[in-house]
């Protein structure tokens, strides 16, 4: 009796775990959501601005659905579209990820890129997230050049170790970014330095959301920061959140928006709407954008 009673609950153990991936790498991946969040920092008496947040797509040539999907944002109507990067999975991925993003390249835009723009992805254990100090392996090159390209010729900043200022949704908007820091390409002191005075609003944008880059930003008076990459954690445990953010990044802060330690500035991490094609599951964690409304504070 006892050997039959283990029997039934490795089998029911089995079945559980097998239900459990499907739904993950069938269903909740393919669940794209819009979030929303209102965001305080704008001067008072100020009319509301919308900024749109996308980051890791992680596109594939045929992820007609995701791109469908991302397209229809054009309906949200946003004053600027912030992009952080990891936009590509495959060497043939630039006109996939063009399609999902037409309808928003004529609104103000700026990007930032991040190692998987450069760099194609490598099968790895999913289990080497968990490490703290796991090597970066980096696969084949991707065609950021092209991206990039398309990108600027759109009318959007590049803001991989840049800064400038852009007119969006009536307002003057200071910008800065760095490259992806979790491949050491980010070169902050290039472009730090206080706020400009005469703007009306001041945002920093980096892929990895690398606690040396966010310090720098948030001293230097940026109000807003957004960041990418964690994909939320991607597995997460219900009532726990994240086991991992690939970075030093606190788990609490994983996704979502909170404000930055020892500062006034807000930071949007973007839980992202792909993932490496190698680990295509999501658990507890399901693929998003966001519409971030910024208000008076």
């Amino acid at each position: 009796m006892r050997k039959r009673s283990l029997i039934s609950l490795t089998a029911g153990v089995t079945a559980l775990g097998g239900a459990t991936f499907a739904y993950a790498s069938l269903i909740e991946r393919n669940l794209f959501t819009l979030r929303r969040f209102d965001v305080p920092v704008l001067e008072p008496d100020a009319e509301p601005m919308r900024i749109l947040h996308i980051s890791d797509l992680h596109m594939m040539p045929d992820q007609r659905r995701k791109q469908a999907w991302v397209a229809a944002l054009g309906g949200t109507d946003p004053d600027l579209v912030v992009v952080t990067g990891d936009n590509m999975a495959s060497p043939n991925a630039v006109p996939g990820v063009l399609r999902a993003l037409d309808p928003l390249l004529g609104v103000p835009g700026a990007f930032v890129f991040g190692s998987n723009d450069y760099r194609g992805p490598v099968w790895k254990n999913p289990l080497q997230y968990l490490l703290p100090d796991r090597e970066y392996v980096q696969g084949v090159d991707l065609p950021a050049d092209d991206l990039r390209a398309a990108f600027v010729d759109a009318g959007w900043s590049d803001l991989n170790n840049a800064r400038t200022v852009v007119k969006a949704g009536g307002r003057s908007i200071e910008l800065a970014g760095v490259d992806d820091p979790h491949i050491d390409q980010d070169d902050y002191p290039s472009v730090a330095g206080p706020i400009t005075p005469g703007a009306d609003l001041h945002i920093g944008v980096t892929h990895t959301p690398a606690s040396r880059v966010l310090d720098a930003m948030a001293a230097d008076g940026f109000t807003l920061l957004l960041a990418g990459h964690t994909h939320g954690g991607q597995v997460c445990v219900p009532g726990y959140g994240a086991l991992t953010t690939n970075c030093d990044l606190p788990h609490s802060m994983a996704k979502g928006l909170h404000r930055w330690p020892a500062s006034e500035s807000w930071l949007h991490v973007s839980a992202g709407l792909g993932t490496h094609p190698t680990a295509p599951i999501r658990f507890a964690c399901r693929p998003e954008a966001t519409i971030l409304t910024l208000i008076p504070r």
